[in-house]
C-alpha cells in the first residue's frame, strides 16, 4: 500500500516509531498505545506492517523486551531533523507547545535563558487577518516611542522580527508603507476598503542577499570557530532575506555597529552598504510608484 492509500493516522504513526527509534533508541508497543489510544492488537498491527516495510531499521531485542533501531536505521516516514527537535523543545519551554506534542518518554534536562514574551492579543489579530483577506484598512490607537495616536492603517502581511510580531501595512495617512508592531496596538476596529496595491511595497517584495563573514579582526582559530557555528562554507554565509526584514536582522545582530570587540561581534555583513543603499533605492522607487498611481486616478 503506497503513503497515498495508506490512512493518514497510520503515517504518523509510522512516523512516531521511527522517532522513538532515532532520537530515543527503543520502542514498546505500550508507547503506541498511550500516544495514540489504541488498543494493543492495533498496536501490533502496526508494528507488524511497519516492520514488512523497513525491517532493516528495527530489530526486537529480546533482552529488554523492546524494539530498537538497527545501526543502518533509514528513517522513511519521519524527516530527521534537529533544528525541527530543538525548536519543539523550546516551544516546550516557552508553554507554545503541549507536553503530549513532544514524544520523549522522559524528556532530557533542559533549559533555556529567560525569553521576554510579547503576547498578541487574539482579537486584535483576527481583526487584522480580516483586514488582510479582504483588503480592508483598520483603524488603530498605536503607541509609538513618540506619542499615541489614531492611525488608519491597511495590512497586507505579518512579519516576525526575531522578538516581535509586525504587521506591515499601508499608512493611510502618510501614503507609505510601514510596520507596525502588534503589541503596541490597544484598539482595533475594521475601516472602508483600502486603495493600495501590495506590489507597489518594493521593500516586502524584494529578496536580497546577506553576505555573512567572520570578523576580519578575529584570529584564524577563532574565525575556523564562528564559521563552524554559523554553518559557513568557504569563509561565508549567504541568507536570503526580504529588505524590510534585512533591517531587522542586521540590528539584532549588532551588524551596523563597526566598534564592538571582534569577539563580541564575531561576524560582519560584507555588503552592509550595498544592502543600505537598496534599502534606500527601493523606498524611493515605491514612492515613485505610489506617485504615478495616484496621477493616474
Amino acid at each position: 500500500m503506497t503513503d497515498e492509500k495508506r490512512p493518514w493516522t497510520q503515517n504518523q504513526r509510522f512516523e512516531f516509531i521511527e522517532w522513538k527509534l532515532f532520537w530515543e533508541g527503543a520502542l514498546n508497543r505500550s508507547d503506541l498505545e498511550e500516544m495514540f489510544q489504541i488498543s494493543t492488537p492495533q498496536a501490533s498491527i502496526d508494528l507488524r506492517r511497519y516492520r514488512e516495510l523497513a525491517g532493516d531499521n528495527i530489530a526486537y531485542d529480546a533482552t529488554d523486551k523492546t524494539f530498537k533501531p538497527t545501526s543502518e536505521i533509514k528513517p522513511s516516514f519521519l524527516r530527521v531533523s534537529a533544528d525541527r527537535l530543538l525548536l519543539q523543545l523550546r516551544a516546550l519551554l516557552t508553554g507554545a507547545l503541549p507536553r503530549r506534542e513532544v514524544w520523549f518518554r522522559d524528556l532530557p534536562p533542559i533549559d533555556m535563558a529567560p525569553d521576554i514574551v510579547r503576547h498578541v492579543d487574539p482579537n486584535c489579530l483576527r481583526t487584522i487577518l480580516a483586514a488582510i483577506r479582504l483588503k480592508q484598512s483598520i483603524e488603530v490607537r498605536y503607541q509609538s516611542l513618540t506619542n499615541s495616536r489614531i492611525r488608519e492603517i491597511a495590512p497586507h502581511a505579518l512579519a516576525f522580527d526575531g522578538y516581535r510580531w509586525h504587521v506591515r501595512a499601508w499608512a493611510c495617512d502618510r501614503d507609505d508603507f510601514r510596520d507596525f508592531v502588534l503589541t503596541r496596538i490597544d484598539q482595533i476596529k475594521p475601516s472602508a476598503s483600502a486603495d493600495f496595491d501590495p506590489e507597489d511595497d518594493l521593500e516586502w517584495n524584494t529578496i536580497v542577499s546577506l553576505d555573512l563573514r567572520p570578523h576580519p579582526g578575529l584570529t584564524e582559530e577563532q574565525a575556523l570557530a564562528i564559521q563552524r557555528d554559523y554553518a559557513m562554507t568557504d569563509g561565508q554565509r549567504i541568507i536570503e532575506v526580504r529588505l524590510s526584514m534585512a533591517y531587522y536582522f542586521i540590528m539584532r545582530m549588532n551588524l551596523d555597529l563597526k566598534d564592538l570587540p571582534p569577539a563580541r561581534a564575531q561576524i560582519c555583513l560584507h555588503n552592509l552598504e550595498a544592502i543600505q543603499s537598496n534599502i534606500a533605492a527601493a523606498r524611493a522607487e515605491s514612492k515613485r510608484r505610489i506617485v504615478d498611481r495616484k496621477n493616474r486616478i
